[in-house]
């Protein structure tokens, strides 16, 4: 019923952008993971309500999230992080690509070690994490304190497709230790006292905390 759900809904939608399709179309050929189109949907959705201004994005992959943000936000201006060198360089092509070089600045790097000094000193209203999901606490720690208070942090695969349903000993191995830190993850930002935090059962999972104000 959920699949039907979801085709009826695309019936419903605009078809997206030839630049956008190719961009999916690629991810899925190459094995990238980019948000699915629900997921994508839902989260924009959210962000037309919010409205930030700026917006900082921890795992730009092949910088799919930054141009759909950025096409439905006519003011945002976004900072995304890449190590991945292959992933950062296709970004850097599709983004001049979609024309919204001038609001799309594109950092190469670690993003658990980099410095501060080089991330644009804005206040962020955003802070959406999708890079590597068992280190998510160690990038929300880092990165939380240059969202603004009332912005908001947003991560995606808080379900990692289902995996964090299954007990840890039934995991594959090489699994067990990201899922098991993923879960940890979400235990502890649920329950911190300077953030109003949900989970969405929406594509697989969006996390949404919003940073309370003094």
């Amino acid at each position: 019923m959920v699949n039907e759900y979801a085709t009826y809904i695309s019936s419903l939608t605009e078809k997206e952008s030839p630049l956008i399709q190719e961009m999916e179309q690629f991810a899925e050929e190459n094995r990238i993971p980019i948000m699915d189109r629900s997921g994508i949907d839902t989260f924009v959705g959210l962000l037309r309500i919010q409205q930030p201004k700026f917006i900082l994005e921890i795992g730009s992959a092949i910088g799919y999230s930054a141009i759909r943000m950025v096409s439905a936000l006519k003011e945002v201006s976004i900072v995304t992080i890449e190590r991945d060198k292959d992933r950062y360089e296709n970004a850097v092509r599709y983004i001049a690509r979609s024309g919204y070089g001038d609001r799309i600045t594109i950092i190469e790097g670690d993003a658990l070690l980099m410095d501060d000094e080089v991330i644009p000193e804005y206040h962020y209203d955003a802070l959406f994490i999708d890079a590597a999901k068992g280190q998510y606490k160690r990038f929300f720690e880092k990165y939380s304190k240059h969202v603004a208070p009332g912005g908001v942090i947003y991560c995606d695969n808080m379900f990692m497709h289902g995996a964090v349903l299954i007990p840890d000993a039934e995991l594959p191995k090489r699994n067990r230790t990201m899922i098991r830190n993923l879960k940890e993850f979400t235990t502890w930002i649920m329950g911190h006292p300077e953030y109003e935090t949900s989970l969405l059962p929406v594509g697989d999972g969006i996390l949404i905390a919003v940073k309370k104000r003094d």
